[in-house]
């Protein structure tokens, strides 16, 4: 899934170049022979749980790291470290149930650190465990450059579209510079790579099967491990569905849509207050919104950082905000802070999506430092992986016909948001071709049930996709239709909470199409 995150990004320090890459490759294993093509001495290997050293961070949080072929083709060929969390489950726990909480691109170590508290149910039976995949946080991260992100989005947002030929220039040379700063990992990025090291990470932590417990983007890892290792699979949840199937044109468009709808929500409950900076209106207010976005645009606003705040962050940062009705009190203040006093802070927080947050960091850990974590991060990952996920390439020419009309397909969808989302789309152009592995072979399962929860009024994964995956992977798939708001629903209702703990503690299941509505599961 496309989410939302920041198209002009500052840096902590700098970007992991392919020198720093290369550096880290072959860090955490005995060394191997140049012809060893074997996967033994990954299976094989031990990991060590200390306590996470870094700001703010859990007491009984605690960190370790595996390694992973670059290359699985030639695990000889070098090796990379991936960063792990973990609470111990109390007691005696049966094992370990592994988070993913979506991007692509997002921290799990960070997700687990600061967000725990939600899991703890859940280390009555299990080690609760996370990690930073491939080219994310502190395992290899992938980085485009501290300009070229801000390319994209001139080159394909500026008002002249009689040149699609320059555009198409420009996001070529935006692929060139993802491609020298990150170094020897990105061309083996990408979820079938991320599924097989979540078979090694199950083996290491020594689990004969694979709990698991997915959201967004992490639905789709979950798919694309059910039909790599379908033995392996144990206890499975994937919450807010991606799809399998559509194109990345037609997921931008989807989520544009979604995030529209959740705007118009928000400001409805904003004008309800008397201090909602866009006024008592909601046709007014909404209004108001574009305006702003276009007044940024043509004026930034100075950052302490250094650029200006634009109308395109803004709709990131708004994005950001309308993913829970929790943050919209945080977000409408945010907002006024803006309006009323130029103060850019509280939307740059939104817009960041929290990647300033220190990482966890230990002297001794030959992991990426936590000052050389490049704050574009969450979007090079993004693309990198989504670019990998697909193989649709279409050549300069039929890019060239369907620009304007993509342009004004998103725009018509949403005038906030629909900028910066083609800009994302569009950022594959020049990439090498993805694997096709996803829409061929990930369909028709023969594993375990896996309970798929659906929210009704999600703004980044519409319903359908969770209907439409079901159908996808085949009777496996048991559906749990959330009648409610928000992006997933295990943070937000109670009983989608209850009935994911119940499957993956107990292994009990509601009839497929049971729906979570007033708290409590009706039988369809």
């Amino acid at each position: 899934m496309l989410v939302k995150l920041s198209m002009r990004l500052p840096f902590r320090r700098c970007a992991v170049t392919g020198a720093v890459g290369l550096a880290l490759l072959g860090a955490g294993l005995p060394a191997a022979a140049a012809d060893d093509r074997g996967l033994d001495r990954f299976y094989d290997q031990k990991i060590t749980w200390s306590a996470c050293e870094g700001t703010d961070l859990p007491e009984d949080l605690q960190c370790g790291k595996i390694t992973v072929p670059v290359d699985y083709a030639d695990p000889g060929k070098g090796a990379l470290d991936l960063a792990l969390a973990r609470y111990r489950g109390t007691g005696e726990p049966r094992g370990s149930v592994v988070l993913n909480f979506g991007g692509p691109g997002g921290s799990g170590v960070l997700g687990l650190a600061h967000g725990g508290k939600e899991f703890m149910g859940l280390t009555d039976e299990y080690d609760v465990v996370s990690f930073d995949p491939r080219g994310v946080g502190r395992s290899s991260p992938v980085s485009c450059g501290t300009e070229a992100t801000g390319q994209a989005l001139e080159a394909t947002g500026g008002d002249d579209m009689s040149d699609p030929r320059k555009t198409l220039a420009q996001l070529r040379e935006v692929a060139a510079e993802c491609t020298e700063h990150s170094g020897p990992v990105l061309p083996h990025i990408g979820t079938v790579n991320v599924a097989r090291d979540l078979d090694v990470m199950r083996q290491v932590l020594g689990d004969k099967k694979l709990n698991y417990l997915g959201f967004s983007y992490g639905t789709r890892l979950a798919a694309v491990y059910a039909a790599r290792f379908p033995e392996k699979v144990g206890r499975f949840v994937l919450d807010g569905v991606d799809t399998l199937t559509d194109p990345l044109a037609e997921q931008g468009l989807a989520g544009v849509r979604g995030q529209q709808t959740a705007l118009e929500h928000f400001l409805t409950w904003c004008a309800e207050d008397i201090v909602c900076p866009f006024g008592r209106d909601p046709r007014e207010a909404r209004e108001s919104v574009v305006k702003l976005v276009d007044s940024l645009d043509e004026n930034p606003v100075p950052t302490d950082f250094g650029y200006g705040f634009t109308g395109q962050d803004l709709a990131v940062a708004l994005g950001q905000g309308l993913y829970s009705k929790e943050l919209w009190p945080l977000l409408q203040r945010a907002l006024a802070e803006l309006m009323e006093g130029g103060d850019t802070r509280g939307v740059e927080a939104f817009a960041t999506g929290g990647v300033a947050i220190p990482l966890p960091h230990r002297a001794d850990d030959p992991l990426v430092d936590e000052e050389e974590v490049p704050l574009d991060n969450l979007p090079a990952a993004l693309m990198a992986v989504n670019c990998a996920d697909d193989p649709d390439r279409p050549a300069a020419e039929q890019v060239t016909r369907d620009l304007a009309r993509l342009r004004t397909a998103y725009e018509e969808a949403s005038s906030v948001f629909g900028r910066y989302r083609l800009a994302q789309v569009l950022m594959c152009h020049g990439r090498p071709e993805g694997t096709d592995f996803i829409r061929e072979e990930v369909k028709d399962l023969d594993t375990p049930k896996m309970l798929l929860v659906g929210t009704r009024g999600d703004p980044a994964t519409p319903y359908r996709w969770t209907v439409e995956t079901a159908e996808r992977l085949g009777p496996s798939a048991v559906v749990l239709d959330n009648r409610g708001e928000g992006h997933t629903g295990y943070g937000s209702s109670e009983c989608v909470h209850r009935t994911v703990d119940d499957f993956l503690l107990y292994g009990t299941l509601p009839p497929s199409g049971s729906s979570c509505g007033d708290e409590e599961v009706t039988r369809s």
